[in-house]
């Protein structure tokens, strides 16, 4: 009973680390697809003589491949700072290429100027949980975590 207790949850970890690389593969290959589009882009952005909604366009399909790339490398990184630069770019992008009213602008700035202050002063990263590996019940971890203060 106590081997099926242990068997279970590392089943489950496994099965959703599956699931994680099935979808950053998915995310490569929907990236590798908006950045062609974004290559397209720039011809039509030639055509139409630099016209301003055009670049508009082209602005937002460039943060868009930029932001899947940083969502990309925060599944395999799998820590806090790679959370706090998605959270970044994605409100960075809402500010550049939606054209929002004042309040929102300023809402905006601050959520950024307070993302910024989160990352600088506030995020310790030995924090991060870099064991991903295997899952012990409770009774165990306790064991193995005071051996390690010992």
């Amino acid at each position: 009973m106590r081997d099926l207790q242990n068997q279970i949850p590392n089943l489950l970890y496994r099965i959703a680390q599956f699931l994680e690389i099935l979808v950053g593969i998915i995310l490569v290959a929907a990236t590798c697809v908006a950045l062609l589009a974004v290559v397209r882009e720039v011809g039509a952005l030639w055509d139409a003589d630099g016209s301003a909604a055009a670049f508009h366009e082209f602005l937002g399909n460039a943060f868009s491949v930029v932001i899947g790339v940083e969502f990309l490398k925060m599944l395999c990184r799998h820590n806090m700072s790679s959370v706090v630069e998605v959270v970044l770019f994605a409100t960075a992008r809402q500010m550049v290429v939606e054209h929002t009213n004042p309040t929102e602008t300023l809402v905006m700035v601050l959520a950024l100027a307070i993302l910024f202050l989160i990352r600088k002063y506030l995020f310790i990263p030995g924090l991060d949980d870099k064991d991903h590996t295997v899952h012990l019940p409770f009774s165990r971890r306790e064991e193995q975590e005071g051996q390690t203060v010992r």
